[in-house]
């Protein structure tokens, strides 16, 4: 077989170029800190680590409608604390109206008391999350959900509630008719009651002069009635609030967990083992050196340089 001087030059280069090429290869690793810069670098463990971003991006994206859930329910509990607690002054005051030896005056004193209390619980009825949603808007609603007429408070929203993408038990919203204005009727079982008209009903009553003591003592009894069935539904909207916000816990658990697999399984994929990597690149970059000195002296030796 006979080699040719040109064809041994071109294999000596060939050769170089590919040493420089795995050399440039090493080295851009190693300054990126990656062993899959490209696809084409290792399809598998291209596809996996891709894989692994698109699981962890779900996660992100889910846990970000879980702590807008978590801020929605938290402030809906606080809510229908603050509502159980004015309820509760509502009933003292209630109370307080049967005493025998008040006037039309003391009662309308009480009355004003119980109005002040009333409007105070509409506002926290139609208190917003501070991100354009109400608390207590069902399904959705562009405006208070909870609306103070002539006939008393009617609901305006969408009954239901407004479940978030985080998955089951990312509420958005509780359902404001439910909660304010169908409380089960302790005194017509399968009847609901309104806490607004309940609360109405003892206010004008109380604002009506000369009336009985018997007349008294029965608003007194209806109204104090309304206001426990009133309370008692809230309070049981407030437990599942506190159970929604113990789901959401433990999925931002779960959530978590899979975005912390998803970075690893995609630094398993692509990141680069930084000792080999050096001693790899040490490896190579002595090779080339090698080649570059072999080159440099066989280059030299032809038949020309014999026979000057």
């Amino acid at each position: 077989m006979r080699i040719t001087t040109a064809f041994a030059f071109e294999s000596s280069v060939a050769n170089l170029q590919k040493r420089q090429q795995a050399l440039s290869m090493s080295q851009e690793q190693l300054t990126s800190g990656k062993r899959v810069l490209r696809a084409s670098d290792d399809p598998a463990a291209a596809a996996t680590a891709e894989r692994a971003l698109a699981s962890g991006a779900r996660a992100a994206s889910q846990m970000r409608a879980v702590d807008a859930s978590r801020q929605a329910m938290q402030l809906s509990e606080s809510a229908l604390g603050s509502a159980g607690e004015m309820l509760q002054q509502a009933r003292e005051l209630m109370i307080s109206a049967g005493n025998g030896s008040y006037g039309d005056s003391d009662r309308k004193t009480i009355a004003d008391a119980l109005r002040g209390l009333r409007n105070d619980l509409l506002a926290l009825a139609n208190r917003s999350d501070g991100a354009g949603r109400y608390l207590f808007g069902g399904q959705g609603s562009d405006q208070p959900p909870l609306l103070d007429g002539p006939g008393g408070v009617a609901y305006t929203g969408t009954a239901g509630e407004l479940q978030g993408a985080g998955g089951e038990g990312a509420r958005l919203s509780v359902d404001g008719r439910a909660a304010w204005l169908q409380a089960p009727d302790s005194a017509n079982p399968g009847a609901t009651i309104s806490i607004f008209d309940s609360l109405d009903r003892s206010i004008n009553e109380l604002l009506t002069p000369g009336r009985s003591s018997d007349q008294i003592a029965q608003t007194v009894r209806e109204g104090l009635r309304g206001i426990d069935d009133g309370a008692g539904n809230l309070s049981s909207w407030r437990g599942r609030a506190g159970e929604s916000l113990n789901r959401l816990d433990r999925l931002a658990d779960r959530l978590s967990q899979t975005e912390l697999d998803a970075e690893r399984d995609q630094s398993d994929a692509t990141d680069l083992d930084m000792v080999r990597a050096l001693s790899e690149f040490q490896a190579r970059k002595t090779g080339y050196d090698a080649a570059l000195q072999t080159y440099s002296m066989v280059q030299r030796m032809t038949l020309f340089d014999y026979i000057r």
